[in-house]
């Protein structure tokens, strides 16, 4: 890739990944956002959803959960407390997990469980919706 921005997605376990990118669209909490190369910089928080980037080769979805990002002109960092490629999601996992938080949130009696349900399916649906981009 000739010109392009660095992209670090970073977790608490693992380099996700690392590599000169195109294009990065972020989850932000105020709203979704797109970054190419020569951006300004920014902080930003990061909510449950779907970053996406570009490469020369592909377009690659990755499951986010939680954290920041660091915009400069020439990188892009997203510290995340988790976060999982289209393709390394665990489909079973996550139906398992939503029907789980569908349960407790049936279930639940107290508002901080509630809490905990709701966050809990925020992110197994997520990971189930990024995981169905695969075939898309």
């Amino acid at each position: 890739m000739e010109k392009g921005i660095h992209l670090s997605i970073v977790t608490p376990d693992d380099v996700v990944f690392d590599a000169p990118v195109s294009y990065v669209g972020i989850p932000g909490t105020l709203g979704d956002f797109g970054v190419y190369p020569g951006h300004a910089a920014l902080l930003s928080s990061l909510r449950t959803g779907c970053l996406t980037y570009k490469t020369d080769e592909r377009t690659v979805n990755v499951f986010v959960s939680g954290g920041f990002v660091d915009v400069t002109k020439e990188s892009v960092t997203i510290l995340a407390d988790a976060a999982n490629p289209a393709e390394q999601i665990d489909i079973d996992r996550a139906a398992k997990a939503k029907e789980r938080a569908e349960a407790r949130l049936k279930d639940a009696t107290e508002e901080v469980d509630v809490k905990r349900a709701e966050a809990a399916l925020r992110r197994a649906v997520s990971r189930l919706n990024v995981a169905a981009t695969i075939n898309k």
